[in-house]
């Protein structure tokens, strides 16, 4: 038996062997391709920092820089006109809001003004979004209208209560004197007025507030309610027994979302003002601490107070958060 000696053929002039190190055009192609691994790595790790950074300086340059500002300005005395002309005031600017009777005045007024406008809206919104619940015709319809008061400006809206509650030539004193009752000074009278300037938020935020409940009882298992009415339960005793308690979270969400919107409330007593200044009426009677705050910053010019007046209402809305927290914790333990 003979023995068959295979040899290989020598490789070709300028050609590469089998394990040999690569050729000038191979290794570009490498080197090229380890540059876009590593653009691709850096592009994967940084891109989403690029994407939200815009959110963060737009909130460094009108968020935090606001706050931190006047957080120093509330400590010095300093003028609207001279920003740059601090004296240092250390604690006098709070100590001195907190002795003025305007400021307990204006609290007052915007925690009335706030459960004026406050819970009837919610309950409302509660009882609208229970009827839009149902299978209606033209439910799109519906929904689109309810939510066209928040779509409008604040202050077309409030100039159109101004008309309405006009004391001479208003509609409601119009209709009241139909019905044979006494016209009210709905500008110049506290509780009406106070009951005016909640009647425009009311309006405006009913609609809002229904679509989010709204959505929240359309997220509620239908078993639920199947369930109930097997057991004979009417469609009050489930609205009782199972909608609102599945509602829980969101009602304790609007209820903190629309205190912190009444302890801001600005727009609407500013616009119903007859005199379409920041005292709130000519007693002050419907001032809140927003127009308060105006007033001290932008009308007296005293822009350390206004800061401590800022600052006083941030800690307010601070501890609203806090006790939003602890409700909704405990109510996430019950459940």
């Amino acid at each position: 038996m003979t023995t068959r000696h295979d040899t290989a053929a020598p490789p070709a002039k300028g050609g590469a062997a089998p394990g040999g190190p690569p050729s000038g055009a191979s290794a570009q192609v490498e080197r090229k391709r380890a540059r876009l691994s590593r653009r691709w790595q850096r592009d994967l790790r940084w891109s989403p920092y690029a994407f939200v950074s815009p959110f963060f300086l737009l909130f460094a340059a009108f968020g935090l820089f606001p706050l931190i500002y006047t957080g120093w300005a509330s400590l010095h005395t300093v003028e609207l006109t001279a920003p740059t002309d601090m004296q240092w005031a250390g604690l006098d600017n709070f100590t001195r809001i907190f002795d003025d009777e305007f400021f307990w005045n204006a609290a007052k007024n915007t925690l009335t003004i706030g459960i004026i406008s406050t819970v009837p809206q919610l309950m409302m919104a509660m009882g609208l979004a229970h009827i839009l619940n149902y299978k209606l015709r033209g439910s799109t319809f519906y929904r689109v209208v309810m939510l066209a008061p928040y779509a409008t400006s604040i202050a077309a809206a409030s100039l159109v209560f101004v008309l309405l509650f006009g004391r001479d030539y208003g509609m409601i004193n119009w209709a009241m004197d139909l019905v044979g009752l006494d016209k009210i000074d709905w500008q110049n009278d506290k509780w009406p007025s106070q009951i005016a300037v909640s009647s425009i938020v009311i309006w405006r935020w009913t609609g809002y507030n229904a679509l989010i409940y709204l959505a929240a009882m359309q997220a509620i298992p239908q078993d639920l309610y199947e369930s109930a009415a097997l057991d004979g339960a009417s469609r009050w005793r489930q609205f009782i027994h199972v909608t609102l308690p599945q509602l829980r979270p969101t009602i304790l969400f609007t209820v903190v979302v629309s205190t912190i919107g009444a302890s801001q409330l600005f727009g609407e007593p500013l616009l119903f003002d007859a005199n379409k200044g920041a005292s709130g009426g000519s007693q002050h009677q419907f001032q809140t601490l927003g127009l308060y705050l105006y007033e001290q910053g932008w009308v007296n010019q005293h822009l350390g107070r206004a800061s401590a007046i800022a600052w006083t209402m941030f800690l307010i809305l601070i501890v609203i958060g806090i006790v939003n927290y602890v409700i909704s914790r405990r109510l996430r333990a019950s459940s």
